[in-house]
């Protein structure tokens, strides 16, 4: 048995991608490792360490690529937009003015 897609299926949202969009809609600017803390301590449990955020900076810096393309959210250098494919050094990311 197959399973056809209908118009009803909803699309599949990344909870890294959600947690930065949630993050930033109080209008606030933070780097990639500011929201890697973030999303780690929404995610803890007792036994984790204080490094656990450290796990999430590549799903973290993946998302943030893919929500700049998309036009969601701006990832800033030196106070100047950079293309989301092509960012390198200490960004913040923030919510499309």
């Amino acid at each position: 048995m197959t399973h056809e897609s209908d118009e009803t299926d909803i699309p599949f949202v990344d909870p890294i991608a959600s947690s930065i969009l949630d993050t930033l809609a109080d209008g606030s600017s933070l780097t990639v490792e500011q929201m890697a803390k973030v999303i780690a301590e929404q995610r803890k449990r007792p036994k984790d360490g204080p490094q656990l955020w450290r796990k999430y900076m590549q799903a973290v810096k993946q998302q943030a690529m893919h929500l700049g393309k998309t036009g969601k959210i701006e990832i800033v250098h030196k106070g100047e937009v950079v293309e989301p494919d092509n960012f390198k050094g200490r960004v913040h990311l923030r919510l499309k003015a």
